[in-house]
């Protein structure tokens, strides 16, 4: 068990700490509160459920919350945190590079640096910026270097952009977040961004959010009824969603699993916390769920870390040093 590696597991570095306070937000995405995180309070809970190494990232509201030029300068500064926690680490934490995607130049300079200079694992997107999902045109040469490098790329939901409009009164990751990975795989899949774009690795947290229901759905819908020039057919819709990666993060109850198996095969399949924003408590529970899963033993071992270790050679690499 001390094998796994948690591919989704957060940080909130000082500079980004400070950024949130100085915000004025004490709670994110609708009344979600900001956690504790030290790195020493995440190697203690990883220790404990058997974890040996987890790639970090920050979680929604992702840089949104400051203006542009201010969000060049956090990126930098959570990048360069992160890099250091590596190396203090090399055999505990990998981390996600994060850019700021309103600067899409700003990005791809950004995205040279973590990858090139510090030696980051991949990057992490949300799910939209501004309303924006990956798939538009805005993207596409963020996409095209992401695939030239063939990246692995961590995709987050975060609030979308008509949140307050609901009227629901309830926090965004409750509802609003498992819809928000499905909105941007379909605009992925339908831009043609997955078939331009083969290369770049992208896991999708949650289970894949509500997509594991909607597949066939969006498949259907898509091959068939007003989706215009982006028709598209079903059997390829289904193929496309196949290949991506899924982590179990607030996804590992039964029939969670058995969904999303449904549409991807066990080699797909990735083991994650959300720690912090899951809580400890959170996260001791679904390693008991997980440990109950009717995987195989092989199974077992390739969601833990066997698949993670095909995406993250050189994290793979610092591990078994």
């Amino acid at each position: 068990m001390t094998s796994t590696i948690d591919v989704h597991a957060h940080f909130l570095p000082p500079a980004y700490q400070a950024a949130l306070q100085s915000a004025g937000l004490k709670t994110l995405d609708g009344g979600i509160p900001v956690p504790d995180w030290s790195p020493e309070r995440a190697l203690g809970l990883m220790d404990e459920i058997g974890v040996a190494g987890a790639i970090l990232s920050v979680s929604s509201p992702h840089v949104s919350f400051v203006a542009p030029d201010e969000a060049k300068t956090l990126c930098r500064q959570v990048n360069d945190y992160a890099a250091d926690l590596c190396q203090r680490h090399p055999q505990r934490f990998g981390a996600y590079a994060i850019l700021p995607l309103r600067d899409i130049d700003a990005s791809l300079a950004e995205l040279r640096r973590g990858l090139d200079e510090l030696g980051l694992d991949g990057a992490a997107l949300p799910t939209n910026v501004g309303g924006l999902y990956l798939g538009d045109p805005t993207f596409e040469p963020l996409l095209e270097a992401l695939d030239a490098r063939g990246a692995t790329v961590f995709v987050h939901p975060t609030s979308p952009a008509c949140f307050e409009c609901f009227g629901l009164g309830l926090p965004a990751p409750m509802i609003e977040f498992p819809f928000d990975t499905t909105r941007t795989v379909a605009s992925l899949l339908f831009s043609g961004a997955f078939e331009r774009y083969p290369q770049i690795r992208f896991i999708l947290p949650h289970g894949g959010g509500t997509l594991p229901l909607l597949a066939t759905r969006i498949a259907l819908v898509g091959s068939a009824f007003g989706a215009g020039s982006r028709t598209r057919p079903a059997a390829e819709t289904l193929e496309a969603l196949a290949r991506l990666h899924y982590d179990t993060a607030l996804a590992s109850a039964p029939h969670q699993i058995a969904a999303l198996r449904a549409i991807a095969p066990i080699s797909q399949i990735l083991y994650g916390t959300d720690f912090p924003f899951a809580r400890e408590a959170v996260v001791r529970a679904a390693e008991q769920q997980f440990q109950a899963l009717p995987f195989t033993a092989e199974e077992r071992d390739l969601v833990r870390a066997g698949n993670a270790r095909g995406l993250f050679t050189a994290f793979a690499a610092r591990l078994s040093g």
